[in-house]
């Protein structure tokens, strides 16, 4: 955190607002997305997309390509953030809710909690996380079940495996960031991440059939702007928002969106999206937000690996280093992207 200069509390709360509201409702964006598009085809477009923006403006400024080596750990990880997490993510919005897809993928840091202990080792398990961990099982339960009269249908199976396996790949990304050779320059490397996920979106979007059928004039103005939204709002402005704020304040406030973003995507879902709002989606929101706050506070206290932005794919791995490089207060303020939108070494999708 950059503690010479004190930013503006409007640009702090703008900041704030836009990280909790924006990748909040990205998850509608999503939803409104894959009615028309094919998901992985959806997916692919948004980080490719992105991914190219992102590459090209390093080039111009400077910066060096990635090494062959740095792009198959950059190909690694884009395998498991945005072929598995993001493509089960968008494969499963048709299936289920925005909101309620945002409150399971809420259960990362419980998965990020058990990669530390069994992967990265930085973690011991202790009981207040053993029974973070169950509260977080029993959110996803009470989300799932079909044996709970709550007066509301469970969710999707398939949808919520899906969404599952997402979660424990993204877990598995956060673990091997410190083990894999990636560019020095964040930005550089969430690029190259993107780059090759939307590549292998799109490849996968094709095995899968996705272009039979698929008539790209078909797709209402709606899809469109929303795949704008994903790309501009999430991708660009949100993880600028998030690089910005790690920089001038403490990544335990920064954090907070993981708290704040499910709720927003329910609230966003119930009045934009028609979505239903019932004892099930309150109490499993409620079970999985209790060990989201939990988990990441004990990480916190243990200097744990740094909670990763959710829905912003931009910057992802890369800015697990930012996060520690900023905490220690060694990293300086970085350049602005086009339009004054962004600052920060590093940049992402929401």
């Amino acid at each position: 955190m950059d503690t010479t200069s004190k930013p503006a509390t409007w640009k702090v709360l703008l900041a704030f607002g836009i990280i909790y509201f924006v990748w909040g409702s990205t998850f509608l964006a999503i939803r409104v997305g894959v009615r028309e598009v094919p998901p992985f085809l959806l997916a692919g477009m948004r980080f490719f997309v992105a991914g190219i923006a992102l590459y090209v403006w390093m080039r111009l400024k400077g910066e060096a390509s990635p090494t062959p080596r740095e792009w198959g750990a950059a190909t690694i990880l884009a395998i498991l953030i945005f072929v598995i997490d993001y493509g089960c993510l968008f494969w499963a919005e048709r299936r289920v809710p925005s909101g309620i897809a945002a409150v399971m993928m809420a259960t990362i840091p419980a998965f990020m909690a058990i990669s530390e202990i069994l992967i990265l080792r930085t973690q011991r398990p202790t009981p207040r996380l053993a029974v973070a961990l169950l509260i977080g099982l029993a959110g996803v339960a009470v989300l799932m079940s079909r044996s709970l009269a709550l007066g509301q249908a469970p969710i999707d199976t398939a949808g919520a495996c899906a969404l599952i396996v997402g979660a424990i790949a993204w877990s598995l990304a956060s673990a091997l960031t410190r083990k894999l050779p990636l560019p020095s320059a964040k930005a550089m490397s969430s690029g190259a991440q993107m780059l090759a996920g939307g590549v292998m979106l799109i490849l996968t979007a094709a095995v899968a059939g996705e272009f039979r059928g698929f008539r790209i004039e078909a797709v209402s103005r709606g899809a469109w702007l929303a795949l704008a939204y994903l790309i501009v709002a999430g991708s660009i402005i949100g993880f600028t928002a998030y690089v910005w704020l790690i920089h001038h304040e403490s990544p335990t406030k920064v954090g907070t969106y993981a708290y704040v973003n499910p709720v927003v995507a329910v609230l966003v879902g119930y009045f934009l999206g028609g979505e239903a709002i019932g004892p099930r989606t309150i109490l499993g929101t409620l079970l999985v937000l209790v060990s989201v706050i939990v988990i990441t506070t004990a990480r916190t206290k243990s200097h744990a690996l740094p909670l990763l932005p959710r829905d912003d794919a931009a910057a992802r791995q890369g800015s697990a280093r930012g996060s520690e490089i900023a905490e220690k207060g060694t990293e300086k303020g970085a350049p602005l992207l086009a339009d004054s939108a962004r600052s920060g070494n590093s940049v992402a999708d929401g």
